[in-house]
């Protein structure tokens, strides 16, 4: 049978998407290849939120193609995801050694096109069309990775979104909302946690606005919330988290779930993407400063040691150093733990790419040098400030830069590298922290719980996810 390499670009929908993708081959009877040149078969899933994303990908399949078609000519090659979606046709006819562009609402046809394409029944797919239903049709998943049992999981919730900031272009490559049903959702979950599974994310491109014109708000929470009650009973799960969500999602059913379901971890990845109110009304976010600094307020107050990330953009159009001046006086209030950060690319047909007062790249180069530097001053200080502290870890399994080593996450999301073994995959533990890097933290074996180990460090305070926030 033939073999399939996937590559992908971009976010954690990108990540699922390619998953499904490769779940569906390998019930067909494909095999992985750890490379594209040992494949019969590779796909680029791609990413359209900024131009980078998209040269890199277009610049990947020049080379792949220039490499392969010499070698081996029949080799199947393939775009899928957001650029395919926005670009459609046009990759073709900008490289003809493409032969599959698959849009966002197709993954789930990838099998029955390359069966086409490698029989010789079709030379060139293109197929970007909307299909109903397709939110519902990424439900397979590839659980062996990184050497062993996989004990996390992405789960698609929705697909779409209907926001429309003036910045992105996901709203036309994604397409409107669409939300699966709770019982859908739920049983993909259980199927999951039979398999092994200890921990789920719920995705969607704004996560929080699952079910909005589905399903009515039920005593005082929305479905989101009641999504969130049902998969915290499902047995043998024992954590969930999800992303990305929207500040205008933070209803207070969803900040009090934090205190009431155990099993949704104090983890929040919240973009702010401008600490400027002129800024966030350009960029149509739908909210002020104060609004996000009292959504902050209210989650640290029900979780003290709740673990925040954000997304901001450095150089939106008519951004002025006293907006970004506001930014930086923002990250340093609420000192996330890290943060995602964007230099502003305009992004064709989207109403910022047409606004005037565009940046100067020199100007934006300089401001995310300096965003940077604030954001890292900030995350070593809270890092650092948790050696010596006990934390419980969800064991992965081997650390992704060294695989002697293991590796396990937080209830707050941040990663913590260990000596252990892989026994110890999946197991919740406690740990004491050693020593911090920049965004990781080392425990010393020495003093962790093992089964069996003689040893303990249930004497000592246990926290869950570090030091509270300090004004």
């Amino acid at each position: 049978m033939p073999s399939v390499y996937i590559k992908t670009y971009g976010c954690q929908m990108n990540e699922r998407d390619s998953e499904a993708v490769a779940a569906q081959l390998v019930a067909k009877g494909y095999t992985l290849a750890v490379s594209e040149h040992a494949a019969d078969v590779v796909l680029l899933n791609t990413c359209s939120v900024r131009d980078n994303a998209e040269q890199t990908a277009l610049g990947k399949m020049q080379a792949i193609a220039g490499d392969l078609r010499r070698s081996r000519p029949d080799v199947v090659l393939g775009f899928m995801g957001c650029m395919a979606q926005s670009r459609g046709r046009e990759l073709v006819d900008r490289l003809p050694d493409v032969d599959l562009v698959l849009g966002t609402q197709k993954f789930h046809r990838a099998a029955d096109y390359l069966d086409d394409l490698l029989s010789g029944r079709r030379e060139k797919v293109v197929d970007v069309e909307a299909e109903p239903g397709s939110e519902s049709a990424i439900r397979e998943h590839v659980l062996n990775g990184r050497g062993g049992r996989a004990v996390t999981a992405f789960v698609s919730i929705m697909q779409g979104c209907n926001q429309h900031c003036t910045f992105c272009i996901v709203p036309f490559t994604r397409g409107p909302e669409r939300s699966r049903t709770i019982p859908d959702i739920v049983s993909e979950c259980r199927q999951l946690a039979e398999q092994g599974v200890r921990e789920v994310t719920l995705l969607g491109q704004i996560v929080t606005s699952y079910g909005r014109r589905e399903r009515p708000i039920q005593e005082g929470k929305s479905g989101f919330v009641q999504l969130l009650e049902a998969v915290q009973a499902i047995e043998g799960l024992e954590r969930i988290r999800f992303t990305s969500p929207h500040p205008k999602g933070y209803g207070d059913d969803l900040v009090e779930a934090y205190k009431r379901l155990p099993k949704l971890v104090e983890s929040a990845h919240l973009p702010v993407q401008s600490g400027s109110n002129r800024v966030l009304k350009l960029m149509h976010r739908g909210y002020t400063r104060e609004r996000f600094l009292e959504i902050i307020s209210k989650l640290r107050a029900v979780r003290p040691n709740m673990g925040l990330t954000t997304d901001i953009i450095v150089g939106f159009p008519g951004e002025t150093e006293a907006d970004f001046e506001e930014t930086l006086a923002l990250c340093r209030e609420v000192e996330f733990d890290n943060a995602f950060l964007f230099k502003y690319s305009p992004r064709k047909d989207t109403p910022a790419a047409a606004m005037s007062d565009q940046v100067p790249i020199e100007v934006i180069e300089e401001r995310h040098a300096r965003i940077l530097s604030v954001i890292n001053e900030v995350g070593a200080r809270r890092y650092a400030a948790l050696i010596s502290r006990r934390m419980q870890i969800l064991v992965e399994g081997p650390s992704k830069k060294n695989a002697a080593r293991m590796m396990g996450r937080t209830r707050c999301n941040r990663i913590v590298v260990f000596d252990g073994a892989d026994r110890h995959r999946g197991q919740l533990m406690d740990v004491q922290i050693v020593k911090s890097g920049l965004f990781t933290l080392y425990a010393d074996p020495a003093i962790v719980n093992l089964p069996g180990s003689g040893t303990s460090v249930h004497d000592e305070p246990f926290v869950p996810c570090g030091p509270a926030h300090r004004p």
